[in-house]
């Protein structure tokens, strides 16, 4: 296990140095453009710009990586996406920012696929759970890093968004120098949301609904937190206090859901919610501890339910449909998320900052009646006919995690002898181990052993 994690080190320190950038700009943006005055509507445009760019980047992205190869699609992005990062404080306004977020998104959603393309390849069926699952660790742990970091930096000038900026610049470097030269296969999204709703209604609806609710905990708790007296530093901590509260419980529950109907998992995370969401409405918590307080167990409860969703999904969806199921929920979810933060401003402009909460509250009692609805209309599965719980393949993070490992017989998972990128470069899906040293070079340093060959030996 250590010389497999010790394979895909590159990967990871390109995933934790772009998502340090990255959690430090979901919690900047908010916080500076309130400081720039825009108003709470200005505000959750922007913040679901980044949503319109991930659902874009999902279904754009395989064609760029096709076309350019996966180093050089990976490069770009990453590149673009820092270019992203310094323009706010050149470009002070909602339009801008507006257009620039997207571009954000759209890079991030690319990032996603690039790199669970790659561990996908690096894993074998004994160690891709544990791969996996330390690529979730260190995706959450970088982001909240990320998030916390601006109490260092602040939030007035250059200097943050200039952080932001070479944190993700940084992270091409890994695998740019990289020496394998392995290019893994990729998805193609598509988005059948009739077929999809036909195999699992509940798991659709409720992450369309998560969407809403998460897309604007996520975007506008830093907003939250200023408008009821928290410093920077204290809104920074109150918004990683909710990404922190989801990642602790995301297993507890998880495995909760494996025992008994996993709809009733999730009637009861939306019940929990909506109770400390009044609760937070009532009391309105203005001490920074309570606050943060109130931030973790919203987060314990309002986290989880995303992956529970797509592992109900799994239990009633074919094996050769894991992918499209995956990628189609979580287009139901960037959906939701480009509307929750629009409609949360809205409140928040007209009720004040509880008006998060409200709508938070809102959707919880929408999502408790529908799937009250489904628990009577499709019979319980047993435990003995579910997937086990596997956090790696239900996190709302890229789409090409699944239950089970890539197949190129699958009509949406494309090998690399099919890209553009590689007709011209050498590559031979015939290339085996022993034909292709590893770390060794083929004519453009991205060819690939066959889609076929799950070697784990090669250093990236």
């Amino acid at each position: 296990m250590i010389k497999a994690l010790a394979s895909i080190s590159a990967l990871l320190a390109s995933v934790g140095l772009l998502l340090v950038g990255h959690g430090l700009q979901t919690t900047l943006l908010p916080l500076a453009a309130r400081q720039a005055s825009f108003t709470d509507f200005e505000i959750g445009l922007v913040s679901s710009a980044y949503f319109v760019g991930m659902v874009l980047g999902c279904l754009a992205s395989p064609y760029v990586i096709m076309r350019a190869g996966h180093i050089r699609a990976f490069a770009a992005l990453v590149s673009l996406m820092s270019a992203a990062a310094i323009l706010h404080p050149v470009f002070v306004d909602p339009l801008a920012w507006f257009l620039v977020r997207v571009i954000s998104g759209f890079c991030l959603a690319g990032f996603y696929m690039i790199v669970e393309s790659w561990l996908n390849e690096a894993a074998s069926n004994e160690n891709r759970g544990t791969i996996m699952s330390v690529y979730i660790v260190v995706l959450y742990a970088a982001m909240m890093l990320g998030q916390v970091s601006i109490s260092g930096l602040g939030i007035s000038g250059f200097v943050p968004f200039v952080a932001a900026s070479v944190m993700v610049s940084l992270a091409v470097i890994p695998v740019s120098l990289t020496t394998a030269n392995q290019p893994a296969p990729i998805t193609l999204v598509r988005f059948r949301p009739v077929r999809l709703y036909r195999t699992s209604p509940a798991a659709f609806v409720s992450c369309l609904l998560i969407g809403v609710a998460s897309g604007a905990l996520w975007t506008l708790a830093p907003l939250y937190g200023a408008q009821i007296g928290l410093s920077t530093n204290q809104a920074a901590f109150y918004t990683a206090a909710i990404i922190g509260g989801g990642v602790v419980a995301q297993w507890p529950f998880g495995r909760l859901s494996d025992r008994i109907d996993r709809r009733l998992v999730l009637v009861g995370l939306a019940v929990a919610t909506f109770v400390i969401s009044l609760a937070i409405v009532t009391i309105e918590p203005a001490s920074p501890v309570a606050a943060t307080l109130f931030a973790l167990v919203i987060g314990v409860f309002s986290q989880p339910a995303y992956a529970i969703a797509v592992a109900h999904a799994f239990d009633h969806a074919d094996a050769d449909a894991y992918v499209e199921t995956s990628s189609g929920l979580l287009l139901s979810f960037g959906l939701g998320s480009i509307i929750g933060p629009i409609s949360a401003s809205l409140l928040m402009q007209d009720l004040g900052p509880s008006g998060l909460y409200y709508q938070v509250a809102a959707v919880q009692v929408v999502t408790v009646a529908y799937i009250a609805t489904r628990l009577f209309a499709r019979q319980a599965m047993t435990p003995e006919e579910k997937l086990d719980f596997e956090y790696a393949a239900t996190a709302q993070v890229g789409t090409v995690i699944s239950p089970e490992p890539l197949d190129v017989a699958d009509p949406d998972v494309i090998p690399p002898e099919e890209f553009p990128a590689y007709e011209d470069a050498g590559y031979s899906p015939e290339v085996t181990e022993e034909t292709l040293p590893v770390g060794g070079e083929a004519a453009d340093g991205e060819g690939s052993a066959g889609p076929g060959d799950t070697r784990t030996d090669s250093t990236l």
